[in-house]
């Protein structure tokens, strides 16, 4: 599968990451509050960022979402193989919009295409999301994501921090939310 394709639909596209997006993406990421209920709470910070991007880069999986009707960056997610810890499988993750494309939709847009270019390849989708990140709990109930009884734990912001995963399989997507018509 490749992982960094481009996915276009009706108000946002992704694309490949390239360096030249520091600006722009940092400029977004650096708003506190995009980062308030996340477990890398400190990801505002530009030392804490830099490293995401950068990893982000040397991933192979990391998109850019732009806004179809301004041509700008909202936000960047990826593609990620190596969390991913069953056979079959394929992680989306590391996701996160500028405030001013929170609701609408554009969640849900993005997730969308991003599903239905992973399915076309791997059984299931995971979703690694910080326990107590009810924010990001309640966008993955409202795609269709179903809570497993997996967990894991990762250091963010100087800490442990425990991940519930929630995966959308080829079956449950075609039925959910987010099923292409």
């Amino acid at each position: 599968m490749n992982r960094q394709p481009v996915l276009e639909g009706s108000r946002l596209t992704l694309r490949p990451l390239v360096p030249e997006d520091w600006e722009a993406l940092f400029a977004l990421a650096r708003d506190p509050a995009i980062w308030a209920v996340h477990p890398a709470h400190d990801r505002w910070q530009e030392p804490v960022f830099r490293q995401f991007f950068d990893e982000g880069l040397a991933s192979g999986g990391a998109l850019v979402v732009i806004d179809n009707a301004s041509g700008e960056i909202a936000g960047s997610t990826r593609y990620g193989v190596a969390e991913a810890e069953a056979p079959g499988e394929i992680e989306i993750g590391w996701s996160f919009l500028a405030r001013k494309y929170w609701g609408g939709g554009y969640n849900a847009e993005f997730k969308r295409l991003m599903l239905a270019h992973a399915l076309a390849h791997f059984d299931r989708v995971i979703f690694q999301v910080g326990a107590d990140n009810v924010v990001s709990r309640r966008a993955m109930a409202n795609i269709g994501g179903i809570l497993t009884e997996r967990t894991r734990n990762f250091e963010r912001g100087g800490a442990m921090v425990e991940h519930v995963i929630f995966e959308i399989t080829r079956e449950s997507f075609a039925k959910g939310p987010l099923a292409l018509s």
